[in-house]
């Protein structure tokens, strides 16, 4: 049996990694909703002018960038207090994991978002 603070340590963890993938698959998913709508990166561009300095000069990655932190922080927040006393089987989490990053990665490879929005 384990103790509360191995299974918070896990739990934690879990939170953690799973909060990654989240933010990587949110730049994926906004990199392929750029390409697929001029107003909609238009719209992420203004996102990343907010605060970022030299936004104008990168374009609509600024934008990208900043959602996929924010998702990324907002959904650690939220896991963290979800997982904190307990955790998922380990076997789940991990493929959860294992097949947003492999979504992420794939939807973020050139051929593939480009093959997607025609270009």
């Amino acid at each position: 049996m384990s103790s509360n603070t191995d299974l918070a340590k896990r739990g934690a963890a879990q939170a953690a990694f799973l909060s990654a993938m989240l933010g990587a698959l949110t730049l994926a998913l906004v990199n392929l909703g750029t390409e697929l709508s001029d107003a909609f990166k238009s719209s992420v561009h203004r996102i990343g002018k907010l605060w970022m300095p030299g936004a104008e000069g990168i374009g609509p990655y600024s934008g990208k960038e900043t959602i996929s932190l924010v998702v990324w922080l907002l959904s650690w927040l939220i896991l963290h207090r979800i997982l904190r006393k307990s955790e998922w089987e380990h076997r789940i989490a991990t493929s959860i994991f294992l097949v947003g990053i492999a979504l992420a990665t794939t939807l973020l490879w050139p051929p593939v978002f480009q093959a997607i929005s025609g270009h």
